[in-house]
């Protein structure tokens, strides 16, 4: 492993400061980042701890949102009584995500950020347009089962986005707040991630130097039910191979509004707004007609070789799902 700096930053412009005019990574719960700087896939000269920050409050705003903390660790985000009361979506995908002992760890902001586990990418020796951009993509013609996806790829990457908790937060709708050398913003979560198209390795929205501060969430919809469902190749500490957030909310016995968002399937977490317009009206145990608004969710998959089997499965999760939330929203539940 290379040799690094360290700061430790006490607030968030001392934390900017540090990192600015440097190759440098914000360091927080470091679950992915000090994996890639073993493997020399991340080269940072420092590393910049952001831990003793005043980030690692889950508060209620004024307007019926939820605000999160950049390094609120995900087991206290899934136990928080008003994630699991409010956004059970969330609760359940984070406790669905990697190992007790990474969610002890692991950060809200730092998930958000989390980077893909295409073996390629992180072999350090394959060509790879993400790691060294113009080299190629090893996974189009290479073994593209688990961690690659069939939704938002280019002929540059096809490396799936990681993260449960991140395809919770694009259903239930999110602002990403940053702050950097040039003040502070707010992103649209659905805007946070990048599609790989020509520029792989640009995988953000941030600005050179910033740093996420906080995550909001949407208000919850009044009266709707909502689930996580995962399908992968064992039931723990594993990726992926499809997930589906649903919020469904009912009138009587019909789906007034739907939320869907997919995992394992695509480059960045995926809503599926097209699917979500054909569910309104539907009766909730009208599997044909959940079916057809899977399939228009899933109508723009390009499979590769070895993931061909991610499209069934994917509208297999997305029926699932919708049938569970609306299940809990029967039941008076909120999401």
């Amino acid at each position: 492993m290379r040799q690094f700096d360290y700061k430790r930053a006490t607030d968030a412009q001392g934390a900017i400061a540090a990192h600015a005019g440097q190759r440098a990574a914000y360091l927080a719960g470091g679950t992915t980042l000090i994996d890639l700087v073993k493997l020399d896939v991340m080269q940072p000269e420092r590393l910049v701890d952001v831990n003793r920050l005043a980030l690692s409050e889950i508060e209620d705003t004024e307007d019926g949102r939820l605000c999160i903390g950049a390094t609120v660790r995900n087991t206290a985000l899934a136990y928080d009584p008003r994630v699991k009361r409010d956004y059970t979506v969330l609760s359940e995908a984070l406790l669905q995500g990697a190992s007790r002992q990474l969610r002890n760890r692991a950060t809200t902001a730092g998930n958000v950020m989390q980077r893909v586990r295409c073996s390629y990418f992180r072999d350090g020796i394959s060509p790879c347009n993400k790691r060294e951009p113009g080299t190629g993509c090893s996974a189009i013609e290479g073994h593209n089962r688990e961690v690659f996806a069939v939704l938002g790829t280019s002929e540059h990457c096809i490396a799936v986005h990681p993260s449960d908790m991140c395809v919770a937060m694009a259903a239930i709708g999110a602002t990403v707040a940053v702050e950097g050398p040039d003040g502070t913003r707010e992103i649209a979560f659905s805007d946070f991630h990048k599609l790989p198209g020509d520029t792989p390795h640009i995988e953000h929205a941030l600005a050179p130097d910033e740093l996420i501060t906080h995550v909001t969430l949407d208000a919850p919809i009044h009266g709707a039910g909502s689930t996580y469902v995962k399908l992968r190749d064992r039931s723990s500490y594993q990726f992926a191979l499809a997930s589906c957030a649903a919020i469904v909310a009912l009138d009587g016995d019909r789906i007034r509004e739907a939320r869907l968002a997919l995992g394992g399937v695509g480059t960045k977490p995926w809503r599926c707004h097209e699917a979500e317009a054909e569910l309104a009206g539907v009766a909730a145990d009208d599997t044909a007609a959940l079916a057809a608004a899977a399939r228009r969710a899933m109508e723009d998959a390009t499979p590769y070789k070895h993931n061909a089997f991610k499209i069934p499965l994917a509208r297999k999760a997305i029926v699932q799902a919708i049938k569970d939330a609306a299940a809990r929203a029967g039941q008076g539940a909120l999401a």
